[in-house]
């Protein structure tokens, strides 16, 4: 039996390990502009937040040189860094999981729509999801908050119930930005985040059979 009703999904290190992909498209962007890279345990912590913010904190970018470094990325990433990522193992079998027990499904994730839809197109996830919230081609409303409101206006403009829902994700941005909005995340520990992003959520699993079972839903590789 569903114990949510809704479940919202980030995508970038829950649904897809999508690591190798992003952290070579920063990279080549700062060797575009000349700007040191750092070693790849710093860039893995890009993977997750909205663009702009890293490349304006952790790189040190001028906000007038943030859009150069977004075209250059974005360029990169999809000719070659969106098709450097693989399905992390049980995802597509939850999705199906879901899908069959009658959840909504909706993905809210931080990347912009295009990588985004072009990633879901090149898994085949497309029509699993019945709300596909993300940041815009030009990586405004990109903060988390942003995209699950947008995501609930679509949800609610469908149809769809809001009251019983559930965000899943890997980062602490998933979790602040549900809170946001009162919802209360599981975090998956497959990807990207760390014990202090985990301490934050009201879920953490290992496991995709730990997940299904939080979400009420049968199977689930161990």
């Amino acid at each position: 039996m569903l114990n949510y009703k809704t479940v919202l999904l980030d995508l970038d290190g829950t649904l897809v390990d999508s690591a190798p992909g992003i952290v070579s498209s920063i990279a080549h962007t700062l060797k575009t502009l000349d700007v040191a890279v750092p070693p790849m345990q710093e860039l893995l912590r890009w993977v997750g937040p909205p663009l702009p913010e890293s490349f304006l904190v952790r790189a040190g970018l001028a906000p007038e040189d943030i859009d150069t470094a977004l075209e250059i990325y974005h360029s990169h990433y999809l000719d070659v860094g969106a098709y450097d990522s693989k399905l992390f193992d049980g995802m597509g079998a939850m999705l199906l999981a879901l899908k069959t027990a009658g959840a909504t499904i909706a993905l809210a994730t931080s990347k912009p729509i295009t990588p985004a839809s072009v990633m879901l197109h090149h898994f085949t996830l497309t029509s699993f999801f019945d709300v596909v919230a993300a940041a815009a081609d030009d990586e405004s409303r990109g903060r988390k908050d942003q995209v699950i409101e947008d995501c609930l206006a679509e949800l609610t403009q469908k149809g769809h119930s809001t009251q019983s829902i559930i965000m899943v994700g890997d980062r602490i941005h998933d979790v602040e930005g549900a809170r946001v909005h009162g919802i209360d995340t599981i975090m998956v520990r497959w990807g990207y985040g760390g014990p202090h992003e985990w301490a934050e959520a009201e879920h953490v699993v290992d496991t995709p059979r730990q997940l299904h079972q939080i979400l009420g839903i049968p199977g689930g590789r161990q």
